[in-house]
């Protein structure tokens, strides 16, 4: 699944069960519950990630410590969410606030490494909530969703 449209289709399948939902700590429940870390999903999107970084069109900009991507700009096949992908190796990225929230699937690549004090597994940020995206104890990939694209760094 290195193909930009077969990644897309994959993490529709995501939007589409969610469209609409609340982004609260009930959905991250059921992100939790119905795409589990180390289920087939998860693996699926885990080396479609690490296949499109090596390759290239993945985290492009940045550099060092902290690469990113906008992967897919938010519309119908995505139900409105936009994609993006970050690869953070022991960083306290910059402060940015979510006003309609954010959905964040981690991919620790290093063993024990956290995001936002978090393991492997879906993390939702409800609407209007801020922080700065840490990943501590090595390295992760942090793939997430944000409602209409929407971010506001500060």
């Amino acid at each position: 699944m290195t193909s930009l449209d077969a990644f897309t289709s994959r993490v529709a399948e995501v939007t589409a069960t969610i469209a609409g939902l609340p982004l609260d700590k009930t959905l991250e429940q059921r992100l939790n519950a119905e795409f589990p870390a180390g289920g087939t999903f998860f693996r699926d999107i885990r080396k479609a990630c690490e296949e499109a970084i090596a390759a290239g069109w993945m985290c492009q900009q940045g550099e060092g410590s902290r690469k990113f991507g906008r992967i897919v700009q938010p519309g119908a096949a995505t139900h409105n969410f936009s994609i993006d992908v970050v690869d953070i190796t022991d960083l306290v990225g910059p402060h940015h606030r979510h006003p309609t929230g954010e959905i964040d699937m981690i991919m620790p690549q290093t063993p024990g490494a956290r995001f936002d004090g978090r393991d492997e597994g879906w993390l939702v940020y409800p609407p209007d909530s801020a922080h700065r995206p840490t990943v501590s104890d090595g390295r992760a990939l942090i793939l997430y969703l944000l409602p209409n694209g929407e971010i506001e760094f500060s």
